[in-house]
């Protein structure tokens, strides 16, 4: 069966206890392309140091209201920690917008950015800084070696959540009590 039949774009991959690297322990990314070369994604549930208003500043752009400009952006991942990937719904599509899943985008330009600012950007979005990445088989083979759980995603566990309860929340979309699970993996 070719990765192609079973790619996990816009799923959640959970980590699981055992996984202790400082990256990914207890995170949630979704999967927004996986293909014979690879995967991408954005973890979901880590706060950057940084607000969108702080972001956009940077970029001279002024927010149009206080909630967007105290919106935290997320740390997505520790490739292309200085790029930004805005995660959003909608169906309308930016200069560089992969489609994830139905309704769902990943875009990478400044358009994008520049709408939010001005008050006429999507409806739900947020702001990553970095992405994670993994080489042609590297996520099948972390997935055999018990590093993750997949679960489907939603609109409520990717912009409407706490960010702090999005990873137990994942485990419970697919029935699983994460802190019932052991912090080691083993094969039988």
């Amino acid at each position: 069966m070719s990765i192609a039949s079973t790619s996990l774009a816009n799923q959640l991959l959970v980590a699981l206890p055992a996984l202790d690297d400082p990256n990914f322990a207890r995170s949630v990314a979704l999967v927004c392309q996986h293909d014979d070369a690879g995967a991408m994604g954005i973890v979901i549930n880590r706060p950057s140091d940084y607000t969108l208003g702080e972001v956009l500043r940077q970029m001279q752009l002024e927010p149009h209201d206080e909630a967007l400009d105290n919106r935290m952006v997320l740390n997505g991942g520790p490739v292309h920690a200085e790029r930004g990937f805005v995660l959003h719904d909608g169906e309308r599509e930016w200069d560089a917008s992969l489609r994830v899943g139905e309704g769902l985008f990943l875009t990478t330009s400044r358009d994008v950015l520049e709408a939010m600012a001005a008050g006429s950007g999507p409806r739900n979005a947020v702001l990553a800084l970095g992405c994670a990445g993994w080489g042609a088989g590297q996520l099948e083979y972390e997935l055999g070696e018990n590093s993750w759980l997949t679960a489907p995603a939603d609109s409520e566990l990717l912009f409407a959540l706490p960010l702090e309860q999005r990873w137990l929340a994942a485990g419970t979309r697919i029935g699983v009590d994460m802190h019932r699970l052991t912090d080691y993996s083993g094969h039988a």
